[in-house]
């Protein structure tokens, strides 16, 4: 029986592949499918998670918060927990509204959890207020896909231009846009609705004794009509209308309110001012765009309008912002004025082509790097075989990253980067093998590859296993974090496997094909058989003397072991800073304002422009969107922090769009930090609170630190959330701290005199819809108009200069039963009082918050966290405070820690057991390999090296150590078992051939050196090219120096080990 019979599956692959016909019509599909997967694969800058949100509105007019939250938000609270898959339920009562917020857990899918929902609420009905005046519920539900991918911003340089006129060339494009395939929800940020003010003058109402009544029923009775009726006549079928519609102003001006006992008609132009024009101003939306558009040429602070765009599931957002931009260069045209300019202030799709082509860029430079080490290594033609075979394995990933369903992200980019190093390993070592044996080796080449591959298939095949094993479990990681970073387990499993199967079946192929016949002589000149005095037969031996080498041996442990030692306590030391990711570089910034409630939406505004003109002096801003009163279009941190729900007079929102980063010195953080000076003093000037929002570099959080306060007696809460917010300015650092607790704001109650009220005939919903009408408006009907998009209600409502002057209010006529009239201010009183605040709750608790944020020290919310949490402690030692769980039941206050600390809880707490469970799978592989409990132990031993290059590499770099960093860390487990498993194989092999102990252990590593540095050199070059990204800088970090330093300490401690641990099996199997 020849050699060739005894081969294993390895290496009848290599044997039945090389000369196949089939085998590069193989390579040839997989590489078209890769390009396939590149074209076709939707492009996103950031993976796409399902996370769903729904608000259920109901609503209780007239209730206080209190009576709200124990009528409506209790009783929906326990109906909405019965559904599974709940992450948490938030809520808010407020007087005569309650808001229900449920949160799924991440990776529910839509459409499942709004159904589920839905049949929730409606089957659960009964659980409202019956005849009370409670409304239906509103169930509104929000996703990633909500998020718009694109915003553009409409303003002029004609001053002449209201809002409400680029309001309706925003209305004129919506419909236009959304004709465009793969859109979604297109929506117009700021101006004023169009409306028909009807301004009625109370002198002339009671001149002309006219009350809101006749009003009223006039304008509903006028604009009224029926749906069409027919009749026959002859054999003519004839449609019939009946009904008057307003259609222009001139309808309502001579619209007769009643007729006097003279029969003197009076027309509602009369007693009232009617006139077309923009609804009263809610929200001032205003861009200054000096510096996108050149200085001199766009005016500071111009109205502004802003269309966002959202895509549909699934969809390429890079062609869909590019049909949107090429729509609108043609609508220019027609239905953009010429005095009207278009400013992109949001591209996700650009940005997503932009990572993506940058990461295929270094993708392949990665990839070239590799060949030339492989150049250097074995010659050209073993480079390009290497070469080729790695560009097909990530050809081919890439398409089986699209099957799976993943995006063209930057997360799953950087996957196949990091891959790089641990794809060509399987390639590296079979060519080196084949190289090694055919050098010097007269036989046919076909002969030599089959038992090459053979030789290194086995260790081969399951060093690719444990690679997968310490990978995959990190799939399983479970809240936002887990299916954010899945693509890298996922991709980088599925690229292992494809790269085995293709250094197995291809690799044998291409080796045959380019080296050819002269296989003997392509072998570099620097690449001669190991010299007797090689590095490791010189240091080796030191350690592997039987009497003379125990203390060496002990010397070497000892100090690999206070190494490691030294290296773990750089963490407790703060020379390495833990966070749960690093701040990326991006080109946009948010500042989100709040007021005190009650402030006018001109005081915000003032605030507001006062802060961007300020802001503009830094030259690294291109411009800035303001939105006073109104959330800005949000963005998926916006999404998670519910910004959208952000509506009022004491509100406003700032989004800041920065150079490109190419032409900027600075990164965007630093830009922030340094704009902290002037927000924090714009703050003081308006005792105003200012929170400056840097995207987050992953999943978003509440706010970077939350400190969460239950108990059961709710006034108590307040009270030590304002506390805790005042401890919070005692901790270094800390940065825009604020509470959910309100602000006290006036509130006037115009208390009915209920009895001279029944006696003059006025009921109390009379009185009260009278003053909502003079003070609020009320929309009686609709003016006609075929060309608006949206209804233009017809608004009446008292003359807007005697709106906020209270004795003008209280001479409001209202007419009695009787028919004659009685002034406002004879049947009410005035009481002076503050707003009622909301009641909050979380998961059914009553909860109030205080967040913040940590800007320079550190710069991690970690240590600001447990900074506050001592400080609570010593001053509020009755507070209890927890970190992971909350108490099932309590009766005292107690504070549950949240925002950034829990996701990096439960993400380090995740990776840890897949980093156990891959440790665990790792050693089940090897001992199913080498049927022993001990050698697995002993390959393994080096995992543990890998901190001593991990830890201090962040601290030499300056590098936090984050949650991709821990990514590298598990993923150098079966990086690093690679190498000692050709080590332990290539001994068995030796001893097997007949060497003594000592002379297998040094051939092994004399032989395998070349191969493990290689493939060391291969990842370590993939991790280089991911270094600059600041997300991905941790990840880079763990690989470069942890395969560096583990590397060699293996080449060492391996060999001494297992010398130690076979040469006592030796002399315990001697012994009688």
């Amino acid at each position: 029986m020849n050699k060739q019979d005894k081969l294993s599956i390895s290496g009848l692959l290599a044997k039945s592949f090389q000369n196949n016909q089939l085998t590069p019509l193989i390579a040839l599909v997989l590489v078209l499918l890769g390009a396939f997967a590149v074209v076709i694969t939707p492009r996103e800058e950031e993976p796409q998670i399902d996370v769903t949100f729904a608000n259920v509105m109901i609503g209780l007019p007239g209730a206080t918060a209190k009576e709200v939250e124990q009528l409506i938000t209790n009783p929906a609270e326990q109906v909405l927990d019965e559904l599974s898959d709940i992450k948490h339920i938030y809520s808010i009562s407020r007087p005569g509204l309650s808001i229900i917020t449920v949160r799924f857990k991440v990776g529910i899918k839509r459409n499942d959890a709004i159904v589920r929902l839905y049949n929730q609420v409606q089957s659960n009905s009964d659980w409202l207020p019956r005849n009370l005046g409670a409304t239906t519920p509103i169930i509104k539900p929000l996703g990633i896909d909500d998020v718009p991918v694109l915003t553009a911003t409409l303003w002029s340089d004609d001053t002449d231009k209201t809002h409400r006129d680029l309001l309706e060339v925003a209305h004129s494009l919506e419909n236009q846009l959304k004709r465009i395939p793969e859109t979604r929800i297109i929506r117009s940020f700021g101006g004023d609705q169009r409306i028909v003010h009807v301004e009625m003058d109370p002198v002339d109402m009671l001149n002309y004794q006219v009350g809101f009544t006749d009003i009223t029923q006039a304008l509903q009775a006028s604009n009224y009509s029926l749906p069409l009726a027919e009749r026959i006549e002859g054999n003519q079928l004839i449609q019939v209308q009946t009904g008057y519609s307003f259609n222009h102003i001139d309808d309502l001006e001579n619209l007769i309110i009643k007729v006097t006992e003279q029969g003197k008609p009076v027309y509602l132009q009369d007693i009232a001012r009617i006139y077309d024009g923009a609804d009263s101003p809610e929200s001032y939306t205003w861009i200054d765009a000096g510096h996108a558009w050149g200085d001199g040429v766009a005016p500071h602070y111009s109205p502004a309008v802003t269309i966002a765009v959202g895509k549909k599931p699934g969809s390429n957002a890079g062609q869909i912002t590019q049909s949107v931009m090429a729509a609108i260069e043609q609508l220019k045209q027609s239905r953009i004025p010429q005095d009207v300019h278009v400013e992109i202030t949001r591209d996700y799709g650009q940005t997503a082509n932009d990572k993506a082509n940058q990461l295929i860029k270094k993708l392949i430079f990665a990839t070239i790097s590799v060949i030339i080490l492989m150049l250097i290594a074995m010659g050209w033609r073993q480079a390009l075989v290497v070469g080729l075979a790695v560009s097909i394995t990530l050809a081919i990933t890439l398409f089986a990253s699209w099957a799976y369903g993943f995006t063209l992200n930057r997360v799953s980019l950087f996957a196949l980067i990091f891959s790089i190093g641990i794809l060509v390993d399987d390639a590296v070592v079979v060519v080196e093998n084949i190289h090694r044996r055919s050098k010097n080796n007269k036989d046919k080449l076909s002969d030599i590859i089959p038992p090459a591959v053979d030789e290194v298939g086995g260790p081969t095949i399951l060093a690719t296993f444990t690679v997968i094993a310490a990978l995959m479990p990190m799939a399983f990681v479970s809240g936002l974090m887990g299916p954010y970073m899945s693509p890298i387990p996922i991709n980088a499993s599925m690229g292992m496997l494809l790269s085995l199967l293709i250094a197995l079946i291809i690799t044998p192929w291409l080796y045959g094909k380019f080296i050819g016949k002269d296989h003997s002589e392509t072998k570099p000149a620097h690449d001669k058989k190991p010299q007797k005095t090689s590095i490791f037969q010189r240091i080796l031996p030191i350690f592997l003397k039987q009497k003379n080498g125990r203390t060496p041996r002990y010397l070497l442990i000892g100090s690999v072991v206070a190494l490691l030692v030294i290296s773990i306590l750089l963490v407790p030391f703060q020379h390495v800073i833990l966070k749960m990711l690093p701040f990326d570089d991006k080109s946009e910034l948010q500042i989100i304002v709040d007021m005190k409630e009650g402030t006018t939406l001109e005081s915000t505004n003032q605030l507001m422009v006062e802060l961007v003109s300020e802001l503009n002096a830094f030259e690294d801003v291109k411009h800035a969107v303001a939105y006073t009163g109104i959330s800005s279009p949000i963005n998926f941190n916006g999404l998670v922090r519910q910004y959208f729900l952000r509506q009022g007079t004491h509100l406003g929102d700032i989004q800041i769009m920065l150079t490109d980063k190419h032409e900027r010195s600075q990164q965007s953080h630093e830009i922030a930090l340094q704009m902290r000076e002037v927000v924090d003093r714009i703050a003081d000037k308006y005792d105003a609170s200012l929170k400056l929002v840097e995207v987050p570099p992953g999943p978003p959080v509440i706010s970077p630190l939350v400190a969460e306060i239950y108990g059961d007696h709710y006034p108590q809460q307040i009270a030590d959330t304002k506390n805790i917010a005042q401890l919070f300015e005692a901790v270094d650092h800390m940065v825009d701290i604020d509470t959910t607790v309100e602000y006290d704001a006036p509130k006037q109650v115009l208390e009915i005199d209920l009895p001279k009220a029944m006696q003059a005939g006025v009921s109390q919903q009379q009185i009260t819809t009278t003053v909502n009408t003079a003070l609020a408006g009320m929309d009686m009907s609709f003016l006609h108009n075929q060309h608006n998009k949206y209804a233009q209600p017809i608004r009446l409502e008292i003359d807007r200069n005697k709106q906020n002057d209270l004795n003008q209010l209280m001479t409001v006529p209202i007419k009695t039963q009787r028919g004659d009239f009685i002034q406002l201010g004879e049947l009410v009183t005035v009481v002076d009082t503050v707003i009622e605040k909301s009641i909050q709750h979380k998961d059914l608790r009553p909860m109030t918050m205080v967040t913040a944020d940590i800007a320079g020290g550190a710069d991690s919310p970690l240590y600001g966290m447990f900074g506050a949490k001592k400080l609570i402690e010593d001053q509020y030692p009755e507070i209890d405070q927890y970190f992971i769980d909350q108490p099932l039941i309590t009766d005292s206050t107690y504070i549950k820690w949240d925002g950034e600390w829990q996701i990096t809880y439960e993400t380090f707490r995740d990776m840890g057991i897949a980093y156990s469970v891959g440790l665990i799978l790792i050693f089940l592989l090897i001992v199913a390999h080498f049927h022993s409990y001990f050698v697995p132990l002993i390959i393994m031993a080096p995992i543990p090296l890998t901190i001593i290059g991990i830890l201090p590499g962040h601290w030499l770099l300056g590098a936090q150590f984050t949650a991709t960093s821990m990514i590298g860390m598990i993923a150098l487990a079966g990086i690093i078992v690679r190498n000692s498993i050709l080590l332990v194989d290539f001994v068995h092999i030796q001893l097997a051939a007949g060497s003594d102990l000592k002379t297998a252990v040094i051939q092994s590593a004399e032989v395998r050196a070349k191969p493990i540095i290689l493939t060391a050199l291969a990842a370590m070059m993939g991790a280089f090219f991911i270094l600059d990204d600041p997300i991905f800088n941790g990840l880079a970090v763990s690989l470069i120096f942890g395969i560096f330093i583990s590397t060699l300490l293996t080449l060492v401690v391996i060999p001494v080990l297992l010398y130690w641990y076979q040469s006592r099996q030796d002399n315990k199997s001697t012994q009688p």
